[in-house]
């Protein structure tokens, strides 16, 4: 399986980007990861709700312009669908069942995701009411891909 990640923002963080690599190896053994940087609109806050839209509009242009069209999308939003590991695992089965190769994760940059990139989406997915850092999210991410990958396999890493 293909599995590719769009986040919009670059990484920063050494101990994020040493985490990510190393999922990045693990994940190796399931098949091939990409991660794309995109663009994140620079802005001052206080900004107005005119200003939101048109910075999540700006950055749901490139995300829709990343999308690959055979691509089964999972959009990541505080207002998505919970699920456990074992369910994430079972939606990667039910794709894969369907005859699709590749999951494309949208990761939105602070302000969050336009609503054309919600609606696109396959699945919108909730990690927790929380509020996450966009990039902490990769990682994070990641992990849940990986664990999902090795219940798929019937591997002990998951408890």
């Amino acid at each position: 399986m293909h599995v590719q990640i769009l986040a919009v923002g670059k990484l920063k963080e050494r101990y994020l980007v040493q985490g990510i690599e190393e999922y990045g190896k693990r994940l190796g053994r399931y098949g091939r990861l990409e991660i794309a940087e995109l663009k994140e609109e620079s802005f001052a806050e206080p900004l107005s709700e005119k200003e939101v839209q048109e910075i999540l509009r700006r950055e749901g242009e490139r995300i829709l312009d990343a999308l690959k069209p055979r691509s089964h999308v999972v959009a990541l939003d505080r207002g998505g669908r919970a699920m456990s590991s074992e369910e994430l695992a079972e939606e990667f089965q039910r794709v894969a069942i369907g005859g699709i190769s590749q999951l494309t994760f949208v990761i939105g940059g602070s302000l969050g995701l336009d609503p054309r990139v919600l609606q696109r989406a396959d699945l919108v997915l909730s990690f927790s009411k929380f509020t996450f850092p966009h990039q902490l999210m990769r990682l994070i991410l990641l992990e849940q891909i990986y664990r999902a990958f090795t219940i798929v396999n019937g591997e002990r890493y998951h408890k």
